[in-house]
């Protein structure tokens, strides 16, 4: 094909894969590291899932043994325990607090320390901020803070949960409403240069 330009040829000026290069060109810059996998939505809902099965299990473990089957985490989602006043309507927002600073708790405290929720590790996956560098505290505080969202009743999942979702297949870098706000992206942990790996456990 001499004296002609491919159609796919790299731009030797700018570096890097013609993905890569595709995205620059959208957004301007790209920071991530190259080379690597951004997680897919599917990956992404099913550790959330497994985080969440994970959380209420122990709170569903714990309310049982303190309260017995009357007084279990289940029955936050019991109106009729909002409605029945005095120590059920107590009752009632004790679990919904529970429920909140569990999984608040979880997401901030697993993040500190692994880079990632157990969910996300099972799948391979882990939470860094664009450039592949390590969150801070900070942010995983304003990560698991906006998590709560999905934790509402029906709201959470059926309506935030599927946002993001949709947001995460559409966007060419794969991030959530959380993601953008943290500046963030969730990555599969093995593409990542060694040093963005050192932090993830």
């Amino acid at each position: 094909m001499a004296g002609h330009d491919s159609p796919i040829s790299l731009n030797p000026g700018a570096g890097g894969t013609l993905a890569k290069q595709v995205v620059q060109g959208e957004t301007g810059h790209w920071p991530v590291p190259e080379g690597t996998v951004l997680g897919s939505a599917f990956s992404r809902a099913a550790a959330y899932m497994l985080d969440t099965m994970f959380v209420m299990g122990i709170l569903l473990i714990v309310t049982s043994l303190l309260g017995g089957a009357g007084g279990n985490i289940l029955r936050a989602y019991d109106l009729n325990l909002l409605q029945s006043g005095g120590k059920g309507t107590v009752l009632f927002f004790v679990d919904w607090f529970l429920i909140l600073a569990g999984n608040f708790l979880y997401h901030r405290h697993t993040g500190l320390r692994m880079s990632r929720s157990l969910g996300q590790s099972w799948f391979g996956l882990a939470v860094v901020r664009e450039d592949g560098k390590q969150l801070e505290s900070a942010d995983w505080d304003r990560r698991a803070l906006r998590k709560l969202v999905y934790v509402l009743p029906l709201v959470g999942p059926l309506f935030f949960g599927i946002r993001d979702l949709l947001r995460i297949k559409q966007r060419h870098t794969h991030q959530s409403s959380i993601d953008l706000a943290v500046a963030s992206i969730v990555a599969e942990a093995d593409s990542l240069p060694p040093a963005s790996r050192q932090h993830i456990h």
